[in-house]
């Protein structure tokens, strides 16, 4: 196999090797690569006789780059593109042809899966222009200011392909994606130089090639939108000029802090944390985590043998998830975080220390958290009790028997303060400091914080006012933060079937979509 490899590698570097492989082995259009986008060569006559209605309906808008890198993004943007064009902005989508992010590609086969791409992708050039990205030629040299934003998008890569926090950069995948990254920055320079676009469009924008044009946009002083996906079906979260990974909502949350949810606000809280604690999909969400039914709290609470004393619970975070890249406050890093304060809770044997381990880690590659625990702590004590990802316990159980809450980023600390369960938090979680956590920015100020909250234990509840506040801020996370959006990136088809373009360009449609496209474009600001 590698000989094979080594054999394409040498090959695609001889001149038009790859076009002359194209005309001749692949006369049907088509090559036997995970890289594939038959989807869009059935669908794209279809969608652009839809949209041919729409063109002419708008006044012009701005000058859109698009970029996506690998197949699945590419059908997903050629499809959004075609909507702004609909709504009026003209785009240009720019690509590179990956299939896999984490696994190396012969020079031959990448230009064998451009010149399909091309092929593909020539029905749209009417409507919207395609730069294939290799036929830029690379800067030779990049700034190194924006050499180390490149270098800190491949640190982040190497942690979510490896799941781990601790990254030498002797790492084969981090020497891959930090090849890759450097030359996709390298012909964004030389391409946004000479066409410097309005606005810059990248999914995600913190991992990935998609990471690399997203910094040298803004090295170049170009604005640039990212948008990633929510948990909440049909919608995305989007931001401005800032990566949306890292959620920064205080500026759209002052501006509802103050608000007393009604009793529809309260109803529609409630249907969807309640949702969330199951163990099946619902049209409602994307993605569910527990394994197991609920049964109670004091089931659970048998279960692990619990006594009267009081119970902090530590749910975890997966190791190299988007959820904890970049969010470290005062500790080194999420593990660093977990050593120290299971060292600090081996001394309190008057407290029951329940971790429970993210069920999400049963599909993860990685190292477990509970390595980080049983290396901290060889023997566990009679105290500390750790639940497993496969274990046959919900969470929302173990939530109704905490008294106290340790937190990094997870999303369960903002469901346990709308509990009125204190939560003290210590990564760069999006409700930190909103008025219902406990929060520190040294660990000095950490420890001496959950000194008194566990002085105060078994009382020392949320105050109603917080946990109103609490509440109000999961209903604006949950459901305001997110915006409609069509079509998810792994549901297309279905997806497409249910609201096709022609209905999106509606006036049904711009009434529950316009908005978001002309958020994504930074036509219309956040809020």
């Amino acid at each position: 196999m590698k000989t094979q490899t080594t054999l394409r590698e040498v090959l695609g570097a001889l001149p038009f090797a790859g076009d002359v492989d194209w005309k001749l082995l692949h006369r049907d259009h088509k090559i036997q690569s995970r890289f594939n986008l038959e989807y869009l060569r059935d669908k794209l006559p279809e969608v652009t006789s839809q949209l041919e209605p729409f063109i002419q309906q708008n006044p012009p808008g701005k000058n859109v780059f698009v970029f996506a890198s690998s197949h699945l993004w590419i059908i997903h943007t050629v499809i959004s593109s075609l909507a702004l064009r609909g709504f009026g902005h003209g785009v240009t989508l720019g690509f590179l042809p990956y299939g896999y992010f984490n696994q190396p590609v012969s020079r031959l086969d990448l230009r064998l899966q451009d010149l399909y791409a091309r092929d593909v992708l020539k029905v749209v050039q009417p409507l919207i222009k395609v730069e294939p990205f290799l036929d830029v030629r690379p800067e030779n040299k990049i700034p190194l200011e924006l050499g180390e934003a490149v270098d800190k998008v491949t640190f982040f890569d190497t942690q979510y392909i490896l799941q781990r926090e601790d990254v030498s950069g002797e790492e084969p995948i981090y020497r891959l994606r930090r090849q890759r990254n450097n030359e996709a920055a390298r012909r964004a320079l030389t391409y946004f130089r000479v066409n410097r676009p309005d606005v810059v469009l990248v999914p995600n924008g913190m991992i990935q090639e998609y990471g690399a044009i997203y910094e040298t946009a803004r090295f170049l002083g170009i604005p640039a939108v990212t948008f990633e996906f929510s948990e909440l079906e049909r919608h995305i979260w989007v931001d401005q000029n800032r990566l949306v990974m890292l959620h920064l909502t205080d500026e759209l949350w002052a501006g509802v802090q103050d608000r007393i949810l009604d009793e529809e606000q309260k109803a529609w809280l409630e249907s969807f944390l309640a949702g969330r604690q199951g163990v099946k999909k619902s049209a409602q969400f994307a993605h569910l985590y527990q394994k197991a039914v609920r049964t109670g709290g004091e089931k659970i609470r048998a279960q692990l043998g619990l006594d009267e004393r009081p119970v902090v619970l530590l749910p975890t975070n997966v190791l190299g998830d988007s959820a904890t890249l970049g969010r470290t406050l005062f500790s080194r890093s999420m593990a660093d975080w977990i050593e120290c304060v299971v060292r600090y809770f081996a001394g309190r044997p008057e407290i029951q220390l329940v971790i429970r381990i993210h069920p999400a880690e049963t599909w993860t590659v990685g190292p477990s958290v509970a390595e980080i625990i049983h290396a901290a702590l060889p023997e566990l004590p009679a105290h500390f009790h750790l639940i497993g990802p496969k274990e046959n316990v919900n969470t929302y159980d173990l939530m109704e028997i905490a008294d106290l809450a340790l937190v990094y980023t997870t999303t369960a600390g903002l469901e346990m303060a709308t509990r009125g369960i204190p939560v003290l938090v210590s990564g760069l979680a999006q409700y930190r400091k909103k008025g219902f956590t406990l929060d520190a920015d040294t660990w000095d100020e950490y420890f001496d914080v959950l000194d008194r909250a566990i002085k105060a234990l078994p009382d020392g509840r949320l105050t109603p006012e917080q946990v109103e506040r609490a509440w109000n801020y999961a209903y604006f996370y949950f459901k305001e933060y997110p915006r409609p959006f069509p079509w998810h990136l792994e549901r297309i088809g279905p997806d497409m079937q249910r609201d096709p373009l022609s209905y999106v360009l509606s006036p049904q449609g711009r009434a529950e979509f316009e908005k978001t496209f002309q958020q994504l474009v930074a036509a219309t600001p956040l809020g």
